[in-house]
């Protein structure tokens, strides 16, 4: 039974359904399998709301997914929570409203008016009345990494120098060079997103599957099997042989 992953999503609602539609097709061919999506669920994209509630329905109903943290979710909650708090993974003059960061698109997914044109504090008090309970809730509760066998799924990836079990939510969400330059076996292959390329690569020791989706690019799904690690396309699956970062 394979495993599929979907990259960083951020606000594609549409995208999703449609990856979502090629993994069924997958399944029709080659049996179930469970499905773990890499986190970033919102920001910059148009229906973040939609994602969120998407995913959290369908959990509900009992389908087999995970859905991981990402750091644009945990940026979503702590301004929530307190919307002047600082983000451990961004500098310090720069927060969630960011123009670049997108979290102002999620806002707008949820009703609020104008949230990028307006003073931090109402729009603050706005966004505690359109985001729901059950929402944060769910966004709060997601995990920051999963195990299947000899393959392990992480947003951003994991701090080489130290054991999966050491592991950090700060590392887990947000590190780049000290994992993406480490030239070693990390254990288990790690499948992460994160940091956006053009498609699908593996790498040898990981695989990243965030093909760009935040920036007009496509959202990719692959699946994992006792013959290898694929990209699943509308022609069917395309083995993906690794090559040297």
């Amino acid at each position: 039974m394979g495993t599929y992953a979907i990259g960083d999503i951020h606000g594609h609602l549409s995208l999703l359904k449609g990856v979502h539609d090629l993994i069924a097709q997958d399944m029709g061919r080659h049996g179930p399998g469970q499905i773990v999506h890499v986190g970033d669920l919102v920001d910059r994209g148009p229906d973040s709301r939609g994602v969120v509630e998407f995913l959290r329905a369908g959990i509900d109903a009992g389908q087999d997914w995970v859905v991981l943290k990402g750091n644009h979710d945990r940026m979503f909650l702590r301004f929530l929570k307190d919307p002047f708090e600082r983000e451990p993974g961004l500098r310090a003059d720069v927060g969630w409203m960011h123009p670049r960061l997108g979290g102002a698109a999620t806002l707008a997914s949820y009703g609020v008016h104008a949230p990028g044109d307006r003073p931090i504090e109402p729009v603050h008090q706005d966004a505690l009345k359109a985001v729901s309970a059950t929402h944060r809730d769910f966004l709060a509760s997601r995990p920051t990494m999963h195990r299947v066998g000899d393959v392990v799924f992480v947003h951003a990836g994991i701090n080489p120098t130290l054991s999966l079990t050491e592991q950090v939510e700060d590392d887990l969400i947000w590190i780049r060079a000290p994992f993406l330059e480490y030239p070693g076996s990390f254990g288990p292959l790690i499948v992460h997103g994160h940091t956006a390329i053009d498609r699908p690569t593996h790498y040898g020791n990981r695989v990243n599957i965030d093909s760009s989706a935040a920036y007009g690019g496509p959202l990719s799904a692959i699946v994992i099997d006792g013959d290898g690690v694929f990209h699943l396309t509308e022609q069917g699956r395309v083995l993906l042989t690794p090559v040297r970062p």
